[in-house]
């Protein structure tokens, strides 16, 4: 299996490098650079492709919302790794595309676990980030959604929840490429939802990942 490949976001060297050291000891992860700044973040993405970036919020030259919002695009999943908690940054960061969202508090080997996680397509968040999205889904208009999607829908829904792409869904499903590519724009359009990142992040809200 071809390690996750992870380029790491902090202005602070000593994070950048404690991060790196950590991340080395696991046989299933390279680093394969280190951005100091919004702009080389988004200027090493676009150049070396990694499959994770784990991103500072707080940076100069351009900060991790903005340098998130350029990467758009480009394939690669984003964590954002801040520390201190803001709810607002929080949503705004999940609506401009992130699949994580965590803080440096965090124990080294969860979010080892969350790079996983986010490496597979499935969203990793602090509990109090959950916790605003759940209340955002509790609301009766978000709550008839659900209702809109076909018993199909639903079961494309959950497979994106985990992560799978459109051509594991057929296998699983035992449908063509075309359909499920069909029926996540039809997801994405009953749900008024941008991409399958927040569709994913929509399904784990309604708990589909438990059903």
């Amino acid at each position: 299996m071809n390690p996750v490949r992870i380029l790491i976001c902090d202005d602070h060297f000593m994070v950048r490098q404690g991060l790196r050291t950590y991340f080395e000891l696991q046989d299933d992860f390279e680093v394969v650079g280190e951005a100091a700044d919004g702009q080389q973040a988004v200027k090493l993405t676009k150049e070396l492709k990694p499959d994770v970036v784990l991103m500072d919020l707080m940076m100069p030259e351009l900060d991790g919302l903005s340098a998130l919002r350029a990467l758009k695009g480009t394939g690669a999943r984003v964590i954002m790794l801040t520390s201190f908690l803001d709810l607002d940054k929080a949503m705004a960061c999940i609506e401009e595309g992130a699949l994580g969202f965590l803080t440096k508090d965090i124990e080294p080997a969860d979010l080892v676990d969350a790079i996983r996680a986010v490496h597979r397509g499935e969203p990793r968040l602090h509990p109090e980030v959950m916790k605003r999205l759940m209340v955002r889904t509790t609301q009766p208009q978000q709550a008839r959604r659900r209702e809109l999607l076909t018993p199909r829908e639903l079961d494309v829904l959950k497979c994106l929840a985990h992560g799978m792409t459109n051509r594991e869904i057929a296998e699983k499903l035992v449908i063509s490429e075309t359909t499920v590519k069909t029926h996540i724009s039809s997801i994405l359009s009953k749900l008024q939802l941008a991409d399958r990142t927040q569709a994913a992040l929509w399904a784990v809200r309604e708990h589909l990942v438990d059903e």
